[in-house]
């Protein structure tokens, strides 16, 4: 029977749930994950998981922060003066928005809090600092 090693690529059907049984995210409904074991396209604990296993074979998994999205950094959290975006943009909580390093790499951040006079970003993964659970079935192995 052949299993999954890395440098493999293969699709799966997954469901993540957070610790509150939250589905965070899932392939239900849509056509299977596919991605090349190893790689680094997907978090290290969810490649790790998948090797060994065989097609038609399914398994759930818990995977720390570390080996996930990582820590929450307080580092990442940043209060920053409304007079720093323009007038005309509606900020609600939640919102992503795109910013940009001092070396020019772009990032996304959070809106986090609002006040009249600052708004609050988040740097960090919304999923840093969870551990995550997936569900996770094995659909085919390329040749």
């Amino acid at each position: 029977m052949t299993t999954v090693k890395s440098g493999d690529t293969i699709k799966v059907h997954y469901t993540g749930t957070l610790n509150d049984g939250t589905v965070f995210d899932s392939s239900e409904g849509r056509e299977p994950l596919e991605f090349f074991v190893g790689g680094g396209q997907l978090i290290a604990g969810f490649d790790d998981a998948v090797v060994g296993m065989a097609v038609g074979e399914s398994k759930t998994i818990t995977i720390s922060a570390d080996q996930a999205y990582g820590q929450h950094l307080d580092e990442l959290v940043e209060e920053v003066d409304r007079s720093q975006f323009p007038p005309n943009l509606q900020l609600a909580l939640g919102q992503q928005l795109q910013a940009s390093q001092d070396d020019g790499q772009d990032f996304v951040v959070t809106v986090i809090a609002l006040t009249d006079t600052t708004v609050t970003l988040d740097g960090n993964h919304p999923l840093a600092g969870k551990e995550l659970t997936f569900a996770i079935s094995v659909v085919e192995i390329a040749a």
